[in-house]
């Protein structure tokens, strides 16, 4: 059982990552801050008795010298692994991480970002490829009645009768882009509130499946990779998550791997995905039998407090959710890096 063999090692996983990242919290350094954290989520995943294939990650290979696509970690990847590592006891996983959610957010010191990862059974998560997705995220009471290829205006009518309440009461999040413009003006004349984020989309999809954060749905394009990490979340939560991938570069304006719509189809079938358009829901990106979900905070966000240092340790607040056990658990951490001379609980 993955939770019960592992669950409290990957919230481990998770707050060394954020602990190193959050330590550049605010000097301007986004590459460092993701660096630092991809160093410590890999040194931490390799001292947990499993083997793991990391299906989302940094970038390929040539690009991305640790958790990379396709890298194993864990103590029973290593050469020596048969002498201790027992085959019928092997935990055989993947992962899908993202060890700094929003590295401008760390480096400018701005609400938000978090280390994140997803875990499911060997062929359980989906291989997104480094492209953009249209995703649409909302709570639970709309799950299944809400749909991507309706227009925002209807989805929010129908949240607004999910939710019994007005239209101008939900709040939907949106990530600052140009290529957003025209969804922006269209959900602001149907009556919702809009809010504008400039990164870190992961966090405000999970928001949607909480009662309680004052978020309502995610509109918008945003990473796959990120958007296969939330459907695991929205699963486990049984929330609404809906993605369809985005493979035209006149689309997104920016930043999207491939130079021509010809050429990224073409890289789409050599994955195996046949069907380009296709729209995928929480339980195709996140089909495994098990699945679990680990995010801390680095900097404070609407689920979670940040990193918070004081003389001799930190504190940490994580969230953990599985379908295993269909909990949410919010765990608050004392790290002590040496012998503090007093410990915060405030």
């Amino acid at each position: 059982m993955i939770e019960t063999t592992i669950g409290l090692e990957i919230i481990e996983v998770v707050e060394q990552a954020a602990i190193a990242s959050a330590k550049w919290m605010g000097k301007g350094e986004k590459n460092t801050a993701d660096q630092v954290a991809v160093e410590a989520m890999r040194e931490r995943m390799n001292k947990i008795y499993m083997r793991g294939r990391i299906v989302i990650g940094e970038g390929e290979r040539d690009d991305a010298p640790m958790l990379y696509i396709g890298e194993e970690v864990g103590i029973c990847t290593r050469e020596d692994a048969k002498t201790f590592c027992n085959p019928d006891e092997l935990i055989e996983i993947d992962i899908a991480v993202d060890p700094c959610e929003g590295t401008n957010l760390v480096a400018y010191g701005q609400p938000g970002s978090m280390a994140v990862l997803a875990i499911s059974e060997k062929g359980g998560l989906f291989a997104a490829p480094d492209f953009y997705m249209k995703k649409l995220a909302a709570p639970p009471q709309a799950k299944g009645k809400v749909d991507i290829n309706k227009s925002a205006t209807e989805n929010l009518k129908i949240i607004s009768e999910c939710l019994d309440r007005s239209i101008e009461e939900l709040v939907v999040i949106v990530m600052k882009r140009e290529r957003h413009n025209d969804l922006i003006k269209e959900i602001r004349e149907a009556g919702a509130r809009v809010r504008l984020i400039s990164d870190g989309d992961v966090s405000a999809a999970i928001s949607c499946g909480f009662t309680g954060t004052n978020v309502h749905a995610l509109m918008g394009i945003g990473a796959a990779p990120e958007g296969v990490i939330s459907a695991a979340a929205m699963r486990c939560l049984g929330g609404h998550f809906q993605g369809q991938l985005i493979y035209d570069p006149a689309i997104v304006k920016t930043g999207l791997i491939g130079e021509s719509k010809e050429s990224n189809i073409e890289r789409l079938q050599s994955m195996g995905i046949t069907d380009p358009d296709r729209v995928y829901n929480d339980e195709e990106l996140a089909s495994g039998e098990t699945v679990l979900f680990a995010a801390c905070g680095i900097t404070p966000g609407t689920l979670m407090e940040g990193v918070r240092f004081f003389q001799g340790g930190a504190r940490t607040q994580s969230l953990v959710i599985s379908s295993q056990s269909s909990t949410a658990r919010f765990v608050d951490t004392i790290h002590m890096f040496e012998k503090p001379k007093y410990l915060e609980l405030k």
